[in-house]
């Protein structure tokens, strides 16, 4: 009994060791649960998902290889489901679902992928499609992890934190995933 109120102690303060350096604040002191990163991670990440999947949903006709549409598929039902969280909580947050373009200048832009990138990408087929895709998606994810670490760096919103570990774990794993396809044609 001892050694496991010891172990939970151990556990309850190393978990202590890793809390953020900013307090996340109590509702009731601050009227929100909620800051300007917050705001912007789910602002920046829908419009950065808009851009996944209009890339993922043309590897459903333009693709070759199954395990490519495969991870295509995945990727669009993940990030529409993660769109439609982030859009619930600009609205319930009062805020509007996209900020003025030049918002987020300060911390390096959108992150996002050019927009004459992904309609050129349109207009190839097969195995020409797919080295492209791959690897525009692969710099595309990897953006997808910077967002995601300016968030876990100074957000306080606990589901938009929770998003931000899984979007890092997730992005990194379907990039070395697809830097694998890429190697193997």
């Amino acid at each position: 009994m001892r050694f496991q109120l010891v172990l939970v102690a151990a556990l309850l303060l190393a978990g202590c060791a890793a809390a953020p350096a900013q307090p996340v604040p109590a509702p009731a002191a601050t009227g929100k649960l909620y800051n300007d990163t917050d705001v912007m991670f789910a602002q920046m990440m829908v419009a950065h998902h808009a851009q996944a999947l209009e890339m993922v949903r043309l590897a459903a006709t333009k693709s070759v290889r199954e395990d490519v549409r495969t991870l295509a598929a995945a990727i669009d039902v993940t990030e529409a489901d993660e769109t439609k969280t982030m859009q619930v909580w600009l609205q319930t947050w009062g805020q509007p679902p996209t900020a003025a373009a030049d918002a987020h200048t300060g911390h390096g832009g959108a992150h996002g992928t050019n927009a004459d990138d992904i309609a050129a990408l349109a207009t190839y087929d097969g195995p020409q499609f797919e080295q492209r895709f791959l690897n525009m998606l692969v710099a595309h994810q990897h953006n997808a992890v910077e967002i995601a670490r300016l968030e876990t760096s100074s957000g306080v919103n606990p589901g938009a934190l929770d998003l931000a570990k899984r979007i890092t774990d997730s992005r990194t794993a379907e990039i070395q995933q697809m830097l694998r396809y890429l190697e193997t044609p």
